[in-house]
């Protein structure tokens, strides 16, 4: 399997990139060739300097002259850098010569570049970024994370569809469960947005539709895929996030405020470690870009050596289970019969 990572991308880059390169060649034999996708000149030497062999026959370095800046406007910087470690990526995988593109850069630019590039599946008008997050019963994901802004209830149910494709074959659930965001679990709750895509989910073969959930319920329900439109799905990621940072402060203060306080917490280590990995970005790594005919992975801005590695095991994840396919096949399988008809 050969994986393409964009190693100019993110807040610490090239570091924490060539960092999780390392660890998976390290951890994942099946890992054929990872590509390096960069700035040469800078890549080689730190490379050397964090001890990652280029003599090494499964890592080699891909020169691209330019890197997209994350508060660049995504669609206008692809069509400018032409040269970018994002367009150069992405090319790998249009070409054949990458299985995957990995990337934790401009989230914007990735999305662009996949679409413009790529292009979506057959019965796929926009792209959507599945993001999971941990709830009482494993991992919910919020689809669209952040990738259409604007969108529309059809879009929303290409959702439905390949985030339960996505999650029977690459996490093995048999039979998703996919709620809808609203206000209220009523139908008759939410915008004319979420009612109009309520009644279109409701007639979808194929997916395991339990109808609208509340904000709550990302954390005490059993439920898999959690559909909305890429700005409240980013919102939401986003504040989920910083919270779950600011009661990990909250706690650590609280802990430090007397003797008998610090030493359970020292007792409670164990916990609180486990805890800290179930809750972070970086256990999971990735969000694949559902939706376009190729695999990109998005990883976080601030990702770590951590979050880099188990990005590309997602990307590999995702190859492997060969879930575009069956994302196309599914598709096809509803197209003959049209939503809203009997």
């Amino acid at each position: 399997m050969k994986v393409a990572l964009d190693a100019m991308g993110g807040d610490q880059a090239p570091g924490v990139n060539i960092g999780g390169a390392l660890d998976a060649l390290r951890y994942y034999p099946k890992l054929e060739h990872l590509y390096l996708v960069g700035d040469e000149t800078v890549l080689r030497p730190e490379c050397a300097k964090m001890g990652l062999d280029l003599r090494d026959s499964r890592v080699s370095v891909v020169h691209a002259s330019e890197v997209i800046g994350m508060a660049e406007p995504g669609a206008k910087a692809v069509r400018r850098k032409r040269h970018s470690s994002i367009s150069v990526g992405m090319d790998m995988v249009k070409e054949g010569k990458a299985d995957a593109f990995v990337s934790a850069g401009n989230t914007g630019a990735a999305v662009a570049a996949a679409t413009l590039k790529l292009r979506t599946l057959p019965g796929v008008d926009r792209a959507g970024i599945a993001s999971a997050i941990p709830n009482e019963y494993g991992l919910c994901h919020i689809l669209d994370a952040g990738a259409n802004p604007g969108a529309k209830p059809e879009h929303l149910v290409a959702y439905a569809v390949m985030g339960t494709a996505f999650c029977r074959n690459v996490l093995g659930i048999p039979n998703p469960t996919v709620g809808l965001m609203s206000n209220g679990e009523e139908e008759e709750k939410g915008t004319p947005f979420t009612k109009e895509t309520f009644k279109l989910l409701k007639e979808v073969p194929g997916i395991n539709f339990v109808g609208n959930v509340e904000g709550r319920d990302l954390f005490e329900r059993q439920l898999d895929v959690v559909l909305c439109d890429g700005f409240v799905g980013n919102v939401m990621l986003k504040t989920i996030e910083a919270t779950a940072k600011a009661v990990s402060k909250w706690l650590k203060t609280e802990i430090k405020g007397s003797a008998v306080r610090f030493l359970g917490g020292i007792l409670a280590q164990g916990a609180f470690k486990a805890l800290k990995e179930k809750g972070s970005y970086e256990t999971y790594g990735g969000s694949p870009l559902l939706g376009v005919n190729g695999v990109v992975i998005i990883a976080h801005g601030s990702s770590s050596a951590l979050a880099v590695r188990n990005a590309i095991r997602v990307s590999m994840e995702t190859f492997e289970h060969r879930v575009n396919p069956r994302i196309e096949k599914a598709l096809a399988e509803m197209a003959q019969k049209p939503v809203g008809t009997e």
